[in-house]
Formats: C-alpha cells, sequence, structure tokens
C-alpha cells in the first residue's frame, strides 16, 4: 500500500513538473496570465531572455526547452558558416578598391556597416531557419491541451510533422553548407590577400552578434516589469509593447 502511495506521489510530481511552465513559456504569455503567474524581477526576466535567445547560452546551455540539443548545437555553427558567406558577399569592387587603397591594412571604420550589415541579415535569417528546426512551440501547445484523447490523437501528427520538419530543415541545410563551402573555397582562391580580412570581418561580426543580445534584451523587460506592478488596462498595452519588443525587435 505504501508502495502504491509513493508511486502515486511521484507520478503527480512529475505531472506538475511537466505542467510547471517554463522561463520561455511565462515570458510568452497573455496579460492576464502574467498577472497571475509571472512573479519574477527584471533580473530573472533579463536571464530568462538571454538564456533562450542569446546564440551561445542557447546553443550549449542545458535548458529543458524541448528543442533538440543536437539542432542548437548545429544551429550555432550553420549561424557562424552564414555569417562568413554574407561578409564574403559584401566584399564588392569598391571594397577591394578600400583594401588596395590601404595596402591591405585592416581599416575597422570602414568595415563597421558591412560588419553590422551582415550581423543583422544573419540574424534575420537564423530567425527564419529556427522557425523550421525547432520544436519548441508545438510542444508546448500539445502541453496546453488539457483532454487526453486529443492529446492522443495529435501525439502521432506531431511526431510524424516533426520528423518530415527536421528531414526539410537538414537537406536545406547541408544543401546551403555546400553552396558556402563552394562560394567560399573560390572566395579564397581568387583573393587570396582578401582572407585575413574576411576572416576579421567575420570574427567582429560573431563578436558582435555575441554582444548585442546583452544591449537588447534590457529594454523589453523595462516595459514588461513596470506593466506587471499593477493591475490596470492602460498597463496592459505597455506589457503588449514588451512583447513585440522580444519578439520581432530583440
Amino acid at each position: 500500500m505504501e508502495n502504491i502511495n509513493n508511486e502515486e506521489k511521484n507520478d503527480l510530481n512529475y505531472d506538475e513538473n511537466i505542467l510547471k511552465k517554463k522561463d520561455f513559456e511565462l515570458n510568452s504569455l497573455d496579460y492576464e496570465e502574467a498577472i497571475k503567474l509571472d512573479h519574477r524581477n527584471y533580473f530573472q526576466y533579463y536571464g530568462s531572455s538571454l538564456k533562450y535567445n542569446h546564440p551561445l547560452l542557447f546553443s550549449f546551455g542545458t535548458y529543458n526547452d524541448y528543442n533538440s540539443k543536437i539542432i542548437k548545437i548545429f544551429l550555432f555553427f550553420f549561424s557562424f558558416c552564414l555569417d562568413i558567406t554574407i561578409n564574403a558577399l559584401f566584399f564588392t569592387d569598391d571594397a577591394m578598391h578600400k583594401i588596395y587603397q590601404d595596402k591591405g591594412q585592416f581599416n575597422f571604420l570602414y568595415q563597421i556597416p558591412q560588419i553590422l550589415y551582415s550581423t543583422f541579415i544573419s540574424r534575420f535569417i537564423d530567425s527564419l531557419i529556427k522557425n523550421f528546426s525547432l520544436s519548441q512551440d508545438i510542444l508546448v501547445e500539445l502541453k496546453q491541451e488539457m483532454r487526453k484523447d486529443i492529446i492522443d490523437q495529435r501525439h502521432k501528427k506531431i511526431i510524424f510533422m516533426l520528423k518530415i520538419k527536421f528531414s526539410l530543415f537538414f537537406i536545406f541545410s547541408f544543401l546551403f553548407l555546400i553552396f558556402c563551402w563552394y562560394y567560399l573555397t573560390c572566395f579564397c582562391c581568387i583573393y587570396i590577400n582578401t582572407q585575413i580580412h574576411l576572416f576579421k570581418d567575420s570574427l567582429s561580426s560573431l563578436i558582435t552578434s555575441l554582444f548585442i543580445p546583452f544591449v537588447l534584451y534590457l529594454i523589453p523587460g523595462i516595459f514588461r516589469i513596470i506593466s506587471l506592478k499593477v493591475r490596470k488596462p492602460s498597463r496592459k498595452y505597455l506589457y503588449k509593447f514588451s512583447l513585440f519588443l522580444d519578439n520581432y525587435i530583440c
């Protein structure tokens, strides 16, 4: 009898752990739900935003976020490869002429626009690719379903959808990586003296992409925390604005 009770308690604790909302789920709650459930302070929210959005923390951190660990790590290196390729595409005739005028010296100030352009373009493409590679949203939607019969019906469909989704993702990714390899090989063979500039630009873009989230994610939390302190109709718009910044700007 005691063993049965212990098993029931373990099952209950297991169910509670499953149903308990993760940080990233709290971040996307509606205003009314957030008022009831989200009691974090500014720094806790800021930390959770970084965990799930900073390239290094997201890819290599150990969080139970319903995403494949292998895919997250793959995305980090895929993003770096994408960044190098985009940087190479920005080496136009004008850029080459500037390198010639500077006698091969790396002109950081001149390269800043190229570094920023490639960084933001890479971030935009990364956000699109993540829609095809991450399973988090689909599983959260299933988790919110309360009827067991519907969960059982949708379970097989979701497994099938994820298999298709991941297959398409890896096919597209490897085709794209082959293109990157071919283009970068041709570029480095033709412009031998520009390789060091490409490496420095790509490294600068990587450092920029790793630094930007620390600054950007300071902003949404300000509006979010203020909006959740007091339940007022006007605060609801502040909360929606914080969600907009979190989802589309940062």
